[in-house]
């Protein structure tokens, strides 16, 4: 079952994508000395779809929060900067290409009509400094990005 707010956030380590360079990075180290945090899952870095949905929430203002938001699909490394490169944007990107942290989450599901291929469900979860979740959101379908004003609600709350 794929957590909730109020429970812990499950810890990870995978390659944190910044559009030019990769390290390892774990949830703990990205919560260090940061109010908290947002992660978004999401599927197939290079679709139109997942272009329109970064840019929207560069548009608005979520790189602008005292938090980091940072992207979370199964897509390589190089992939992932390339996208980053591609689309200007100022967001970070886990990439996930087993899987592992869309598995501990929950959120791991084959794509009908696209035999054998595990994507995340699309999901934004807040985090606070101690890796609680505070807000969690979980798409019903493949195209929706996630309710902006609830996330924008939900950061407002860890930095007040």
């Amino acid at each position: 079952m794929a957590p909730t707010v109020g429970d812990p956030a499950p810890e990870f380590e995978a390659p944190l994508c910044t559009g030019e360079t990769f390290r390892a990075t774990s949830l703990a180290r990205l919560l260090d000395g940061e109010e908290g945090c947002v992660l978004v899952f999401f599927g197939f870095t290079g679709s139109a779809i997942a272009e329109n949905w970064w840019k929207r929430y560069d548009r608005a203002g979520w790189d602008d929060f005292d938090v980091p938001v940072v992207g979370i699909s199964r897509d390589g490394p190089y992939s992932q900067n390339a996208f980053l490169r591609r689309i200007s944007s100022p967001f970070r990107l886990l990439s996930d290409v087993n899987g592992a942290v869309a598995r501990r989450y929950d959120l791991l599901t084959e794509r009908r009509g696209m035999a054998g291929v595990e994507t995340a469900r699309r999901a934004t979860f807040v985090l606070d400094g101690e890796g609680t979740i505070t807000y969690a959101w979980i798409a019903e379908d493949w195209i929706s990005p996630a309710p902006r004003s609830e996330v924008d609600a939900a950061v407002e709350v860890l930095v007040d």
